[in-house]
């Protein structure tokens, strides 16, 4: 059967920053994660309702300090990259201080919400972290939809659960994806593809090796 969202509620894909405690003396943007997150938001963007892995940094981060920033962007090539861990907030992505909360805004976010942790239930293994919007500002217009995007978002997606799936079917979801973009992407969606492809067939790699290594062993 098929989970229904709450009725008047949404997934919203971005991008999630939070702050680990940062130990004393450090600098204020130690341990700033950046992280694709779909959080269930309600019509009028009062709440968030976050379910991230207990493995995950976000959650630990969120568990932690108690509160985070989520933006809407229309940048997937950073939504990409932030799946594949490979964004450094210093050399990559323009950063500023939030005014609400302990935590970082990505200045070229289409809009941003600064967050307070209200409830956290990490009983099972998905977490469900309960946030209220503290702030918000809009900065610019979204760009609007495309196949391209939309394929890349996807694509995404499916990257950050490399560890639930391993690499063979995300390849092979990939290869479908790719003809999207060939057909009506833009540099960046190119870009982000060939990234998310060089970053699984990595993994692939490491299997491969970690499953030669255990056949000599035994």
């Amino acid at each position: 059967m098929p989970t229904h969202l709450p009725p008047e509620s949404w997934i919203l894909e971005g991008v999630m920053t939070t702050l680990a405690p940062a130990p004393a003396g450090s600098p204020t943007h130690a341990g700033l994660n950046i992280a694709p997150m779909g959080p269930i938001v309600d019509r009028r963007f009062e709440q968030f309702v976050f379910r991230p892995f207990a493995t995950s940094t976000t959650y630990r981060n969120l568990k932690a300090t108690g509160a985070g920033v989520f933006h809407v962007t229309d940048d997937v090539l950073l939504i990409a990259r932030a799946a594949m861990g490979t964004v450094t907030a210093v050399s990559d992505v323009a950063i500023e201080p939030a005014q609400h909360v302990r935590g970082f805004v990505l200045a070229d976010a289409c809009r941003y919400y600064e967050l307070q942790v209200r409830a956290l239930d990490d009983r099972n293994e998905r977490t469900r972290i309960e946030a209220k919007v503290v702030s918000s500002e809009s900065r610019r217009d979204f760009f609007g939809f495309n196949r391209a995007r939309h394929a890349v978002l996807e694509a995404a997606i499916l990257v950050t659960r490399l560890f639930l799936t391993g690499p063979g079917p995300v390849l092979a979801e990939l290869d479908r994806l790719q003809v999207i973009v060939d057909k009506t992407g833009s540099d960046p969606e190119h870009t982000a593809m060939s990234e998310l492809r060089s970053h699984v067939e990595r993994a692939a790699d490491a299997a491969k090796y970690l499953s030669a290594e255990a056949t000599k062993v035994d």
